[in-house]
């Protein structure tokens, strides 16, 4: 049924693939997300350490260095299904603490093995897991990967190891990096404000070249469009915004003078429309 809707639509069907990884077993976001303990359903976590996400919770189990090869072999499974349905791109999630992300930060990481320590080694299974689904992706179908480019927490991981990391992902051929920021302990201190996380994606490009997608806070049409006209990012990526408002990019459209194609149903019911607000191709 996908593979029909991605003949049959413009728009690209993008899946993200990730393993939550000490942070699973958990409550939904809004009904606090914390963590599920067993008489409530819980199950148990696996994480690179046997280190809490937060106090109180119980500890994950630390993965064994020979279960590592089976995770990555899982990714590269997933992505040979998400070719069989029919998806266009994919993008890995390594961020917002996560078990590529707990990989990467030595807040998460206490390994001493060869996926602990140094820089080197907490990159290592997180870009087995890139290599092997860039393997079994489709040359021609892009990947991207989401990273926390910062932890916002002193000693965690940060932006200059975020540049190494972009340089390890354009070797592989990584088509763009979305770049968020945080989530992998409640100690961090994050500077929220409009386009908070801009800079981080602006570093990437400018240091790797990859492309970047621009993501949080970003609710406006003009400072999106600002963003992506400065050269600090290729891409805008909105959530919530669109959740709150999902016709945001027909209204970006009316404040920036583009054209929106509009189904003749809702032409009909949209008198701003009728009045030239917008252009439309219908």
């Amino acid at each position: 049924m996908l593979d029909v809707v991605r003949r049959h639509s413009p728009i690209p069907l993008v899946i993200q693939l990730g393993h939550a990884g000490r942070k699973a077993s958990s409550q939904r976001p809004w009904d606090g997300g914390a963590q599920l303990a067993p008489e409530e359903g819980g199950w148990e976590c696996v994480a690179p350490s046997a280190v809490p996400h937060a106090d109180g919770e119980l500890a994950p189990r630390a993965l064994a260095t020979d279960e590592l090869p089976q995770l990555v072999a899982a990714f590269a499974r997933s992505a040979e299904r998400a070719e069989r349905l029919g998806f266009d791109a994919i993008e890995l999630h390594a961020a917002h603490g996560y078990l590529l992300h707990e990989f990467l930060s030595p807040i998460a990481n206490r390994r001493d093995d060869a996926y602990g320590g140094s820089l080197e080694n907490r990159m290592r299974f997180p870009l087995q897991v890139v290599a092997a689904v860039r393997d079994a992706w489709p040359a021609d179908r892009p990947l991207g990967v989401r990273v926390s480019a910062t932890d916002w927490i002193e000693g965690g991981w940060d932006i200059d190891q975020t540049l190494v990391l972009a340089g390890e992902l354009r070797r592989l051929e990584v088509d763009w990096i979305d770049a968020s920021s945080g989530g992998v302990s409640p100690r961090q201190s994050v500077p929220v404000g409009p386009g908070y996380q801009v800079p981080l994606a602006a570093a990437i490009r400018s240091s790797s070249g990859i492309p970047t997608i621009a993501v949080g806070l970003i609710t406006e049409p003009h400072h999106a469009e600002e963003i992506i006209a400065s050269g600090q990012a290729d891409m805008v990526a909105l959530a919530r915004g669109m959740l709150f408002d999902p016709r945001w990019a027909w209204r970006a459209a009316a404040e920036l003078g583009a054209t929106a194609h509009v189904p003749p149903q809702y032409w009909r019911a949209a008198p701003a429309i009728a009045r030239g607000a917008l252009n439309v191709q219908r």
